[in-house]
């Protein structure tokens, strides 16, 4: 589940960024435009997705073994 979120938030991040630095909505332009019903589906998912990934800021970290 930790990886789908974290890709689903790195999809979110880059849409973020070509809008940013382009002007251009890509999740939405796919979807058929920000306001149509897939394109809400798909950005609450990634919103839940963004929610999801703030627990794992708080996961412990396992350790790295020790290689030698």
């Amino acid at each position: 589940m930790d990886n789908v979120a974290l890709v689903l938030v790195i999809l979110g991040a880059l849409n973020w960024g070509s809008i940013g630095l382009f002007g251009v909505d890509i999740l939405g332009t796919i979807l058929g435009g920000q306001l149509s019903m897939l394109s809400r589906i798909v950005f609450s998912i990634v919103g839940l997705a963004g929610l999801w990934s703030i627990t794992l800021l708080f996961k412990e970290k396992l350790p790295i073994k020790d290689r030698s």
